[in-house]
């Protein structure tokens, strides 16, 4: 099976469409939010046409799973795409009045736990579909094989991935993670039908073009996320505190950002518009999946994915990357 594989009898890419729900933000990614609100966005990015939905049991110790779902579950399940990763067990815990250290504002009553193994991935599986309240889930990645062991990953991990794909407990797997280096390892070693490619295929920099390249000539897709470089290309005037790789944007790479928004400026384009666009110009990418933690985020990423954007404007903001 590989990224022209069919899930629930579409193509692949058709299944995903251009935009997707990045549902870290809903896990109280940096900030809590009230489940209202989780909710609202949700079914604002449906109401805005997206149907691909990528969430984590990393994402808010499982929170994200659990509001993901009580808003899917509802929905035709032959509608939507749903993927999960696998890679980190949630333990039970005693929060005794603790917060999450992984920068989710949840209380910490579950201990993350690595686990590559056959039994680990099919328990982590089991337990997302517990939380999500649905009976299967479309994709299974490998989260950060290369923060935790990568070899053990490629040996492992991805074998099992393998099989539970073969065995029809998930319609296609792959592997997400921030480096394209690892990344492209995996690809390698294995025969997956996606790779979530975070932050190294952007508007400022594009890092991972030797992994989009290979993925193309195997026929792997690529989910493109992280496209605003953590902030940095989110608005369209680039603020002095902009934040980069989840910290303090370096101030060359503030003044290469403004650099973009100000060419983006002359073709009458906003610079997060142009940041989307731009994240699905190489063939690799069949999707780009971005988070959102209310409802007006949801609806304007749609919006802005869908606005025409004057294809001058490609090799412009080129010119400036090369100076």
């Amino acid at each position: 099976m590989s990224a022209a594989s069919e899930l629930g009898g579409q193509p692949e890419a058709a299944r995903l469409g251009r935009l997707g729900f990045g549902a870290a933000g809903i896990g109280n990614l940096y900030r809590a939010m009230p489940d209202s609100q989780a909710e609202d966005t949700i079914n604002a990015a449906w109401d805005a046409g997206v149907r691909y939905f990528d969430t984590a049991p990393h994402y808010g110790l499982g929170l994200s799973e659990r509001r993901l779902g009580a808003v899917l579950r509802d929905k035709p399940r032959d509608s939507f795409t749903i993927s999960t990763k696998v890679g980190r067990l949630l333990e039970p815990q005693d929060a005794q009045g603790r917060l999450d250290d992984e920068g989710f504002d949840v209380p910490a009553d579950s201990l993350r736990v690595w686990d590559f193994s056959e039994a680990g991935i099919r328990r982590s599986l089991e337990d997302s579909l517990g939380r999500l309240g649905l009976d299967h889930v479309d994709i299974a990645y490998l989260h950060d094989p290369d923060v935790h062991d990568l070899e053990a990953g490629i040996s492992h991990a991805l074998p099992v991935l393998e099989k539970l794909r073969a065995e029809g407990l998930v319609r296609a797997i792959g592997v997400g993670t921030n480096s394209a280096e690892a990344a492209l390892e995996c690809v390698e070693s294995a025969e997956l039908d996606l790779v979530m490619l975070a932050g190294r295929y952007t508007l400022l920099e594009q890092p991972g073009v030797p992994l989009l390249d290979r993925c193309t000539a195997r026929g792997t897709g690529v989910v493109n996320v992280g496209v605003f470089n953590s902030g940095l290309l989110a608005r369209p005037e680039v603020p002095e505190d902009a934040h980069y790789n989840y910290g303090r944007a370096p101030r060359a790479l503030v003044e290469r950002a403004r650099a973009l928004a100000g060419v983006c400026r002359d073709f009458g384009v906003e610079l997060p518009t142009a940041a989307l666009q731009f994240s699905l110009r190489h063939p690799a990418v069949v999707n780009v999946t971005v988070g959102a933690s209310r409802p007006e985020q949801a609806a304007g990423n749609a919006a802005r994915m869908a606005e025409d954007v004057p294809e001058e404007l490609w090799a412009a903001l080129a010119a400036v990357r090369r100076a």
